[in-house]
């Protein structure tokens, strides 16, 4: 059973993939962006202190935005929905407040890959580098 897919149909699923994925690296950035130089290098006594996610309105939004991205990265990983679905995990995943978060972005912050693609990111809106990881 075949189904015919038009071009108009084509043409605005493409368009919907392209506006998703710029959209998504453009939140990427941004994140990347706004992250202190000693964010991955800081110790973790530094994190603890912050507000916990249910007693501050900004902390909460924040908690649910990266939950909503989480679940939209998940629904665009499979085969057929547009958009960067990936990508959108991981924005959601530094957005959320769990235990272990640390452990998970330093641990990627040590790729040399991604580290430097963080800090290519940094150079282009003229921001100092990010510190890599202590071992």
């Amino acid at each position: 059973m075949s189904f015919p897919v038009s071009p108009g149909t084509l043409l605005l699923g493409l368009v919907i993939w392209l506006a998703a994925t710029a959209v998504t690296l453009a939140v990427a950035a941004l994140i990347v962006v706004r992250l202190p130089s000693t964010y991955f290098s800081e110790d973790e006594a530094h994190h603890a202190g912050r507000v916990a996610p249910w007693r501050s309105p900004r902390a909460f939004a924040q908690n649910v935005f990266g939950l909503v991205l989480v679940v939209l990265g998940l629904l665009m990983s499979v085969p057929g929905v547009p958009g960067q679905g990936l990508l959108t995990v991981l924005i959601g995943l530094m957005l959320l407040d769990f235990p272990g978060r640390r452990r998970l972005e330093k641990a990627l912050a040590r790729q040399r890959s991604i580290l430097a693609a963080m800090n290519r990111i940094r150079a282009r809106f003229g921001h100092p580098p990010l510190l890599p990881p202590p071992d």
